[in-house]
């Protein structure tokens, strides 16, 4: 059986071993080493990345008790020389021990026991036994783990057997009955996991939270450490320096500024929609005095359809007439009355709207087009006119 030099040995990053075996599958390779230092997806803890050989480690899993790598390519030589990717295990040893110290703050804190703990490559969350987590709670969930992590305490690993296992302080007892391996945060608690562990909670870094959700029954914590914290927080820092950069003002006046910006929109807002139904009104007037034969037809060059279509709404409303309205800016168009005309409006777009390239469809008394070009539009609005204005 291969030597796991993730457990004995958690901190190597290159070593010499001999290739085992090797075999191929579907296309793809795959090598089985005498000493590997690659961590296996188990436990809620991602593969390990690197080399051997010089090629690409792709996946790293277990399968009959054996740990097999997922290769790019197979090496050239049985004597090979390993590179484990540092970085990508040094996030899942911080994160790992982190949601160990960060399950335990919320148990000695709220009782709230945790279901399951998940890691992805941007955020990592834990789901936890309580219905609901107030903002209060999560500072002081935060606070609390953090100074857990000040406090410097060591991390032990080790294997116990299952009569060993009996006398330790476990919130959750592990399904397998032999390799138990415990990893304790001494003062903290005691847990069975096969993952991978930074050596004291000040290799941790920093727990940071980021927001809570309800999930079944239970709340679903994101939270970062370390590296992947740190990262996260200058993201943050350089966009706010953007912002109050935007407002010419100091960071910790932003809030206030965007309040006043949100209030200053809302009120230009407002005035736009009243300028838009006062020119609406007036507008609709014109066109109204243009129609010929119960027909009404407008293209707007500078208008975008949802403004066209407000206002074929507002003429509907006022006067019983077949109005085509088109906004050039879309290649749309709406067709609309107000019942009293004999046009289906939608089955007239079914019967035709093909010919002219044209998509689109409606109700009796409505529908809605788009082209596929200016042209097409302009060609279908000509054969509207032709079809209504000789009938």
């Amino acid at each position: 059986m291969t030597e796991k030099l993730y457990y004995s040995s958690p901190y190597t990053k290159n070593w010499e071993t001999k290739v085992k075996t090797t075999f191929n599958k579907h296309g793809e390779f795959f090598v089985i080493l005498e000493s590997t230092a690659f961590y296996p997806t188990g436990g809620g803890q991602p593969f390990d990345t690197g080399t051997i050989g010089g090629h690409d480690v792709l996946d790293v899993f277990i399968e009959d008790d054996e740990v097999i790598h997922k290769v790019r390519n197979l090496p050239e030589t049985s004597s090979i020389t390993c590179e484990l990717d540092w970085d990508r295990r040094l996030d899942h040893m911080q994160h790992h021990t982190g949601q160990h110290l960060l399950s335990a703050v919320c148990y000695s804190l709220y009782q709230a026991r945790t279901i399951s703990f998940h890691l992805g490559s941007e955020i990592a969350t834990i789901d936890i036994e309580t219905d609901t987590l107030s903002q209060h709670q999560m500072d002081f969930i935060e606070k609390s783990v953090n100074q857990e992590i000040y406090k410097n305490r060591t991390v032990h690993t080790y294997f116990v057997s299952d009569k060993e296992l009996q006398q330790l302080p476990l919130l959750k007892m592990p399904k397998v009955k032999e390799n138990i391996r415990i990893v304790q945060i001494e003062g903290i608690e005691h847990n069975a996991c096969g993952g991978t562990h930074v050596r004291s909670t000040a290799e941790i870094g920093i727990i940071k939270l980021l927001k809570a959700e309800k999930q079944k029954g239970a709340t679903r914590l994101y939270f970062k450490c370390g590296q992947r914290a740190l990262v996260d927080y200058n993201e943050a820092l350089k966009m706010l320096t953007m912002i109050s950069g935007k407002f010419n003002t100091g960071r910790d006046e932003v809030m206030n500024r965007l309040e006043k910006w949100e209030h200053n929109q809302k009120e230009l807002e407002l005035e736009n929609r009243r300028l838009k139904e006062e020119n609406n009104h007036f507008l609709s007037k014109e066109l109204i005095s243009k129609a010929i034969a119960g027909l009404l037809i407008h293209v707007f060059e500078d208008k975008s359809f949802n403004d066209t279509k407000d206002l074929a709404i507002k003429i509907a409303s006022e006067e019983p007439l077949l109005i085509l309205l088109a906004s050039s800016l879309e290649n749309r168009i709406i067709v609309m009355h107000d019942g009293s005309s004999h046009v289906s409006c939608g089955s007239f777009f079914k019967e035709n709207l093909s010919s002219f390239n044209g998509k689109g469809g409606g109700i009796v008394k409505s529908a809605q087009a788009g082209f596929a070009s200016k042209e097409d539009m302009i060609r279908f609005i000509e054969f509207v006119q032709d079809t209504f204005t000789n009938n």
